[in-house]
């Protein structure tokens, strides 16, 4: 039996990337619309400060999503770092605790946009409705959906060009996005977006995989651990 090394966490600049933060020892992140609106607030700021483009997101009782693009190497860490900086002396000071609100460090997966992205999107917004937390996802005003199904505009979503694709004009956008929306991903999509996430591996073909480690020159995926295969000599 091998075991699999552990790698440093992998972030590419312009590429777009699902990220997944945890609430500490399965405890609640946001319990009232204040906890949620003020996070919010902060992670529009923060996104802005440092050239990150959120794409999509989904903020639920334990957990949180995004899927965004940072614009450098350091963007994506800076922005969840400034987030935290503010959310969580403010949410300890309201519910009268301290310590750690979130399970360390945030996980993310680097996406092969065209084969993914749109998935992805979807896999963050229907999260809700796989939890049971609404029958549809415009029920939950907690994520990005709305703002893709033309229902309102959200100050902390920018767009990705994938999403322009969907039409030519808004109406046609949001209509396609919707319909994309209603056919549901299916368990082995679900099984390997959940996957990517978690063990914090990129989201793609393997030529997708080759490319990122070519651009940060350095392994994208984990070496399996353990003693060479031994390989006997040909007899004499």
């Amino acid at each position: 039996m091998t075991a699999m090394a552990r790698l440093p966490r992998l972030i590419i600049p312009h590429y777009p990337h699902h990220v997944i933060q945890q609430g500490n020892d399965v405890q609640p992140i946001f319990r009232e619309a204040e906890d949620y609106q003020r996070f919010l607030g902060w992670l529009k700021d923060s996104a802005r400060e440092y050239k990150v483009a959120v794409h999509a997101y989904v903020l639920m009782p334990i957990h949180l999503q995004l899927l965004a693009t940072p614009a450098d190497e350091a963007g994506l860490a800076l922005t969840m770092q400034r987030v935290g900086r503010y959310y969580v002396p403010w949410y300890n000071a309201k519910y009268a605790r301290s310590g750690s609100l979130f399970q360390g460090r945030f996980k993310t997966s680097v996406i092969d946009a065209a084969a993914y992205f749109l998935q992805c999107s979807q896999y963050i917004e229907t999260t809700p409705v796989r939890a049971q937390l609404a029958a549809d996802a415009l029920d939950y005003p907690w994520s990005s959906y709305a703002h893709h199904a033309g229902v309102q505009s959200d100050p902390v979503v920018n767009d990705h060009a994938l999403f322009w694709a969907l039409g030519n004009t808004p109406f046609q956008r949001e209509a396609a996005y919707q319909a994309l929306t209603e056919r549901a991903l299916t368990a082995s999509q679900l099984a390997v977006i959940d996957r990517a996430v978690l063990k914090g591996w990129p989201l793609g073909s393997d030529a997708f995989k080759a490319t990122l480690e070519k651009q940060a020159q350095r392994q994208v995926l984990p070496a399996k651990r353990g003693r060479p295969f031994k390989v006997n000599p040909p007899a004499a």
